[in-house]
């Protein structure tokens, strides 16, 4: 089976990314062939400085590293996605299976643009387009993604079913590996919506670079509702974003969670899911920051990466054309 995934170089990784995308790269290594993109070219549709897109790719490549990623032992293929160019090709040529009326319909399309103060980017529009192309690039089986990525998928697999339709069955219909729980770990100051590195305040986001200390008061802090019960339910989104927390971190159910806290207070219940994200990140930190002051390593990596993912692309390109007429004959 062929697995494969790209992650945007946008910000600090924290402990959302880690449980929606990275923990999931790490375990694929072990199920099958394992592909994973750093996607850049996703990351310009959007206003950014160019020094800090590429610092920002060779961080992201040193946490996905220190999170167990092992491409320099063959167990997986990492590259930026500028470096092979069959990504962008392969977008355009599948643009004309692709409805306009499915880009415009993208939920995550509709939320960023309407952040965009000035100039809203084609690029922004052609973003899910692209992320298809990434995938059905590599005729991958399997996507491994966060809950929010899930329409995003289905477009792909519309746009692939749509090729193979008009031009002949070529491209593989990829399927989506969400987690059952934790696929969605919510901000711990505002738990009604996502962790993210552009929340109006650090406070709520718990980062793969954060101190122990840090750690622990950020979770101390998390906002939750009046109540003592540590169960999950209607107005206690905070705390049951915590239990999922929990839950994720230790492999288990978060029935499982509310049965062990059943007698514990918030104040107990927060020193222990506390407990557990220290556990989880401070090895993957203590590893960061000593891969992160090797670039020349790092830039290695993703250049042997993009050899042997441009080698497989490659392929599916040359088919693609060879399918829709582009190009001399054979």
């Amino acid at each position: 089976m062929r697995i494969f995934s790209g992650i945007q170089p946008t910000g600090r990784k924290h402990l959302g990314n880690y449980v929606g995308a990275i923990r999931q790269y790490v375990d694929g290594q072990d199920r099958g062939e394992a592909i994973y993109c750093i996607v850049d070219l996703h990351a310009i549709t959007i206003p950014y400085q160019p020094a800090e897109l590429r610092a920002n790719v060779l961080d992201t490549t040193a946490v996905l590293l220190a999170a167990g990623l092992a491409p320099e032992e063959g167990r997986c293929i990492l590259f930026r996605q500028s470096d092979v160019e069959e990504h962008t090709e392969l977008c355009w040529l599948l643009s004309a299976v692709t409805a306009h009326g499915d880009l415009n319909r993208m939920t995550q399309f509709k939320e960023k643009s309407a952040k965009q103060r000035e100039l809203v980017s084609a690029g922004l529009f052609f973003y899910p387009l692209l992320q298809a192309a990434d995938v059905l690039a590599y005729r991958a089986e399997e996507v491994p993604v966060g809950e929010d990525q899930r329409q995003h998928i289905e477009l792909m697999r519309d746009v692939a079913e749509r090729f193979n339709d008009r031009f002949g069955d070529t491209l593989v219909v990829p399927r989506h590996r969400i987690p059952d729980v934790g696929g969605r770990v919510m901000d711990l100051q505002t738990p009604d919506q996502k962790m993210s590195t552009t929340a109006a305040s650090d406070q709520g986001t718990l980062y793969v670079t954060d101190t122990d200390d840090v750690i622990v008061k950020k979770v101390k802090s998390a906002v939750t509702d009046s109540g003592s019960d540590v169960v999950r339910g209607p107005g206690k989104e905070g705390i049951s974003n915590l239990i999922e927390v929990m839950a994720v971190l230790r492999g288990t159910a978060p029935e499982d969670v509310e049965r062990e806290f059943a007698a514990s207070g918030y104040g107990d219940f927060k020193g222990a899911v506390a407990e557990a994200v220290v556990e989880t990140i401070a090895p993957i930190r203590d590893r960061y920051l000593e891969l992160a002051a090797d670039t020349g390593r790092l830039e290695r990596i993703l250049a042997e990466g993009a050899e042997r993912a441009r080698a497989i692309a490659s392929d599916t390109l040359a088919e693609v054309r060879r399918r829709m007429g582009v190009g001399p004959p054979d």
